[in-house]
């Protein structure tokens, strides 16, 4: 008889716990974290549900007081998640014009290396998907994604960068993203685009949200 995977819970010091649903990260997945924020986030003793890529934080209003209440609570996030239906988000489309390569793009050539493919094939492949927006994280602005091809998976770099700009476009394991500021990274930078994600005097300030989805357009290609 298979047993069922349950969801994990931890701390987060006293004031927030992250729930982690067990199988694959995929967008299935992802929106019913988006419905299990949606109702975690109206519970009295909840300040906020904040989905992350394949969790979801929950600060509190009001801690759980020992160990018996936060077994309960932890008990009824785990009936909340067996009962959650995904919840999809209309969202916008948003096309972002890249540079593949070259000075924007110093880390092409490892993904290359990696993947035993061209250019082309590269940038073919990444600019193919339309790229679900999961979560926003890591830091003001910045979108987690689905949807790479894996075909061009390639690990994050041993040695990390110090520095990449806001709009570097990145591949890291499984996944790619584009920075939205300037930055330390261990992912490959393969491309650049010039979109501004994150302006402070905007409402919200974040360019994108949960649901939207991003398509990256061949502006360029520099070897």
């Amino acid at each position: 008889m298979t047993t069922r995977q349950r969801p994990s819970t931890s701390l987060l010091g006293t004031t927030a716990l992250l729930f982690e649903p067990p199988g694959e990260m995929n967008l299935g997945t992802q929106q019913r974290i988006w419905a299990l924020a949606h109702e975690a986030g109206a519970w009295p003793e909840i300040r906020e549900a904040v989905p992350g890529m394949n969790n979801l934080m929950l600060t509190f209003l009001r801690p759980p007081r020992g160990l018996e209440a936060l077994e309960a609570l932890e008990a009824r996030l785990a009936d909340a998640w067996d009962a959650a239906v995904a919840r999809p988000r209309e969202g916008r489309v948003v096309e972002l014009p890249v540079v593949y390569g070259g000075a924007g793009g110093p880390h092409l050539s490892d993904v290359m290396a990696h993947t035993g493919l061209s250019i082309e094939r590269i940038v073919e492949l990444h600019s193919a998907p339309l790229y679900p927006v999961y979560a926003l994280g890591s830091h003001p602005g910045y979108c987690y994604l689905g949807g790479m091809d894996a075909r061009i998976a390639t690990p994050r770099r041993k040695v990390p960068v110090l520095s990449i700009p806001g709009g570097a476009v990145s591949i890291g394991g499984a996944q790619t993203g584009v920075s939205a500021s300037p930055g330390p990274s261990g992912w490959n930078t393969i491309g650049s685009t010039s979109m501004c994600f994150f302006d402070p005097a905007q409402d919200p300030p974040a360019a994108l949200q949960p649901g939207d989805m991003i398509r990256f357009r061949v502006e360029g290609i520099v070897r």
